[in-house]
């Protein structure tokens, strides 16, 4: 039976491309980053846009984990942010408003008419979010995308199938062009990485409304020669990246600004929201500019391998812990112990590409990587791997809580062989038992019974073992409960919002009834769980 051919878009197909894109740009991320020349030759823009197609691909199936059949234009929207705030590198920031530009029109209308319009918005928007557009680039594919949908529509082919399909012969087309366009994409043989990465993006969408993956056709000859390595005078030192909570008017003023400071400046969002990318040889100033205009966060500077002046590259270190924490405090106790961290946001858990990230930041021959959540377990496998292919010694210990990941980071000692290090610190946080304080958010069943929204749920290893009114008697229960079976030391993570005489009151009830135990508080910050605690 032959297979109907989608007539509009609708939330399940918008999921089947992300999974699709997500598993193209998988097959040829290593492909894309070996032709990656420009703006600068750091081979990382298929890495880029597979993490963050990734985030993108995330936010979509949260939707779809809350609601069984979502709302299309809520469908779209989550991805368009997810690949918000997951943006990595030019190319995938500027992706990230193309699929910005694409949802403001697929949320009104799901036709073949509304993809053409959505592309032409997308090209559009991601090139106004660009300070100094370049031709030859993933914004000529974008345009070429654009013009030729558009010309199918004119044409009277309106329906998503033809549409879709005009879009990716016009990407191939503008991206075969490419190398007419720039330069240096001419002298090494190669098309832009970018657009590259952008044809499979629209390669992917067609297979999801036809069912099969386009042919792509006869392919010129790409990299025959080494991709060139950055030199002293190829630009700014650093690449810039954050995300940044401001007004429209703030960001006007922070364009100008950042643009003086370098090149390559993408600010792209809206709504509050943004994703700033810049190369700058000043990265403290790019940062220092962002606080100024709102509220940065998820800051990651790359240095790309030679400064400005010609400074040899850094000597890796040996041995270093990645660590993800909830919570402001702890990130800062557990950097300052030395640690690379990821803080980890309400709502937000980082993608493997932030946890990537991290340990390319690290810059360590071997890396120790503390999840310390549960959830994180599958995400940090997938970083590691990934990590351990760009020549990282990695070992994941599967700290399932940020108590466990202070206990396992307390007998971190890298003059230790790799092996011995990593076996002390899985067997320092496996004998730490874990509780947390949370307030309920709507009523639920839970294994204590049922609770209502403002209810104080007391967790002990990840289950609701007590539900009460009182935070501090609450956690005073669940202390008792976790000491039962016995502990040496208790570790008490106290957030921000917490009562103010939580922490006093719960270290003299230890004093008082569990004799030789020791206590030891730790500020949460803003951010962190109302309390965590750990029995060791």
């Amino acid at each position: 039976m032959p297979q109907t051919l989608p007539q509009a878009l609708d939330s399940a197909v918008v999921r089947s491309w992300c999974t699709l894109a997500l598993e193209a740009l998988g097959r040829e991320r290593e492909e894309i980053d070996a032709i990656n020349v420009y703006p600068v030759a750091d081979g990382d823009t298929g890495t880029n846009l597979y993490l963050t197609v990734e985030s993108a691909a995330q936010a979509v199936e949260a939707v779809f984990a809350a609601i069984e059949t979502p709302e299309f234009a809520d469908t779209v929207r989550a991805m368009a942010h997810g690949a918000l705030i997951g943006a990595r590198g030019n190319s995938g920031t500027i992706l990230s408003q193309l699929l910005r530009g694409m949802s403001e029109v697929l949320a009104e209308g799901r036709d073949g008419h509304h993809l053409a319009t959505a592309l032409r918005r997308a090209s559009g928007s991601a090139r106004e979010a660009v300070a100094h557009p370049v031709e030859g680039t993933i914004l000529s594919v974008a345009a070429g995308a654009a013009g030729a949908a558009g010309d199918a529509c004119a044409a009277g082919d309106e329906d998503v199938v033809a549409v879709a399909r005009a879009a990716y012969a016009g990407a191939r087309a503008a991206l075969e062009a490419t190398p007419a366009q720039l330069a240096v994409l001419e002298r090494a043989g190669v098309v832009d990485a970018g657009g590259r990465g952008l044809v499979t993006m629209l390669g992917a969408l067609v297979e999801t409304v036809t069912g099969e993956a386009p042919a792509r056709g006869p392919r010129a000859p790409r990299a025959a020669a080494p991709v060139p390595e950055p030199c002293a005078d190829a630009g700014p030192a650093y690449e810039v990246i954050y995300l940044l909570e401001a007004d429209d008017t703030a960001v006007a003023r922070l364009r100008d600004r950042l643009d003086a400071l370098g090149d390559s400046l993408v600010v792209v969002g809206g709504d509050g929201l943004w994703n700033v990318h810049v190369h700058v040889d000043d990265a403290g100033a790019a940062v220092e500019a962002g606080v100024e205009a709102g509220r940065p966060h998820r800051i990651r500077i790359t240095h790309f391998g030679t400064s400005g002046t010609g400074a040899a590259p850094e000597e890796r270190a040996g041995r270093a812990v990645v660590a993800v924490l909830p919570g402001e405090g702890l990130a800062r106790l557990c950097a300052e112990a030395g640690a690379t961290t990821v803080l980890a946001r309400p709502g937000e858990p980082p993608a493997s590409g932030e946890l990537v990230d991290a340990i390319r930041r690290a810059h360590a021959r071997e890396v120790v990587l503390l999840p310390n959540d549960a959830a994180l377990r599958h995400t940090a496998a997938a970083a590691a791997e990934q990590a351990r292919a760009e020549g990282v010694r990695v070992a994941l210990v599967p700290t399932r809580a940020a108590v466990q990941g202070i206990a396992a980071l307390a007998v971190h000692e890298p003059e230790r062989r790799f092996d011995e290090d990593v076996v002390a610190m899985t067997a320092a946080a496996g004998a730490t038992r874990y509780g947390e304080l949370a307030v309920a958010e709507h009523q639920s069943f839970t294994s204590a019974g049922v609770c209502q929204a403002g209810d104080v749920l007391g967790l002990i290893d990840g289950d609701v073992a007590v539900i009460g009114q009182d935070v501090a008697t609450i956690a005073e229960t669940v202390l008792d409960r976790m000491l039962s079976a016995g502990g040496e030391l208790v570790t008490l993570v106290v957030a921000d919002d917490a009562p103010a005489e939580l922490a006093a009151h719960l270290e003299a009830h230890v004093r008082e009834t569990h004799l030789a135990v020791d206590t030891v508080t730790y500020p949460g910050g803003p951010g962190a769980p109302l309390l965590l605690i750990g029995v060791e």
